[in-house]
């Protein structure tokens, strides 16, 4: 496995949208494990294959305190089962050191495919919920920065490049 580079903020690469995967075979068998090597080498509980410059609708996630519950998501859809949202403290590591309140809904379903290519069901509430738009999001070519102020926003972007330099 080899950890993968991970594009940060404001990359434009990041904004780049995913593209269904069309056969889960070797060649994604072996992006999920390099994605979870990644993930959680930077101490994350998601990524999508955007933030690795790869560009195929692919998702890793662990949730669980004792990192032991790997969640593969492949050609993810969500449908709202819920209307309102829920505020969320989120953090990414395409924006590392940063976290802001974003509302996102609460309970929803979530539609993918598994690590075999098999497809699945899974209701989400709570943590999962988020983290599972969170990522989605990000193969959508949009970030969580995206739902700030223009004026967060760009503080935000003028520290990491100011850490950068």
């Amino acid at each position: 496995m080899a950890k993968l580079n991970i594009l940060e903020y404001p990359h434009p690469r990041l904004r780049i949208k995913a593209e269904p995967v069309v056969e889960v075979d070797e060649r994604i068998s072996q992006l999920v494990d390099d994605m979870f090597e990644t993930m959680e080498e930077a101490k994350g509980i998601g990524l999508a294959a955007s933030q690795v410059d790869v560009h195929e609708r692919v998702i890793v996630m662990d949730i669980s305190d004792d990192k032991d519950e790997p969640r593969v998501y492949i050609n993810p859809e969500i449908e709202v089962l819920e209307p309102g949202t829920q505020p969320y403290d989120e953090g990414c590591l395409s924006v590392p050191g940063f976290y802001e309140v974003v509302d996102r809904p609460a309970h929803v379903m979530i539609r993918a495919l598994d690590r075999e290519g098999n497809p699945f069901e899974e209701e989400a509430v709570g943590l999962l919920a988020v983290c599972i738009q969170h990522e989605i999001d990000h193969l959508e070519g949009k970030l969580f920065v995206d739902y700030l102020s223009p004026l967060k926003r760009d503080r935000i972007r003028k520290k990491l490049k100011k850490q950068r330099a």
